[in-house]
């Protein structure tokens, strides 16, 4: 497996030099500020990444407020309770994507936020408590109690929010198979495993974070 000195040496190569590699290269935020982060914000985030999975980002960016309008700004309690005649009048309201799964997701993931809010006083603070090397951990549970939160969704969803995590786009999928850690992409725990253990051995040997590391993968090749 490379090391990740030879990675980033390929990124910075490719992109200017390390200076400025240094400037594209996001940091996460810390567990205090994600504790902080309010659950309708947590709602909001979980609904960008589903609405814009096989979806065009630059559209569902542009229609961002009236989804804000149309979802109550995504308070929890209240979108938790949304009724029938509610997910109809979503599925007819042009300031949104007018998609019914993914409206009944917005209500699923608005109960699980209260769920979180109830069982560990905010969902901020049960996303602050998952340490890098409990990441897996973290995609199963939101594949498993969340909806439609699974692959890069999740990954993008806990991104935004600025939490350590690597997102398996197809640049830093392309990275993990130049540097032998898998040799497709992963579809077992197994596979997962793997890119886990080496996002872990990258961390130590740079001190980086498993952000800043899945960056620089992606800067590291072309697709």
């Amino acid at each position: 497996m490379e090391s990740f000195k030879t990675i980033h040496a390929r990124a910075a190569r490719r992109h200017g030099g390390e200076a400025a590699l240094e400037k594209l290269l996001a940091k996460p935020r810390s567990s205090a500020a994600i504790r902080k982060i309010p659950d309708d914000r947590w709602l909001a985030a979980m609904t960008r990444a589903v609405f814009q999975a096989g979806f065009s980002w630059k559209v569902i960016e542009e229609k961002w407020p009236g989804f804000e309008e149309a979802f109550d700004h995504f308070e929890p309690h209240r979108v938790a309770f949304y009724s029938g005649d509610d997910m109809a009048r979503l599925a007819s309201d042009k300031r949104i994507v007018r998609n019914g799964a993914k409206i009944r997701a917005t209500v699923e993931n608005a109960r699980l936020i209260v769920e979180l809010a109830r069982e560990h006083g905010s969902a901020g603070a049960f996303f602050a408590s998952f340490a890098p090397e409990r990441y897996l951990e973290l995609l199963e549970f939101l594949k498993k109690r969340g909806s439609r939160l699974s692959g890069r969704s999740a990954q993008y969803f806990l991104r935004s929010q600025g939490v350590d995590s690597f997102v398996l786009s197809d640049s830093v999928l392309a990275a993990l198979i130049e540097a032998q850690v898998i040799d497709k992409p992963p579809s077992s725990r197994k596979a997962m495993e793997a890119v886990q253990a080496a996002f872990e051995r990258w961390r130590k040997e740079s001190g980086r974070s498993f952000t800043e590391i899945s960056r620089t993968l992606g800067f590291s090749i072309d697709v």
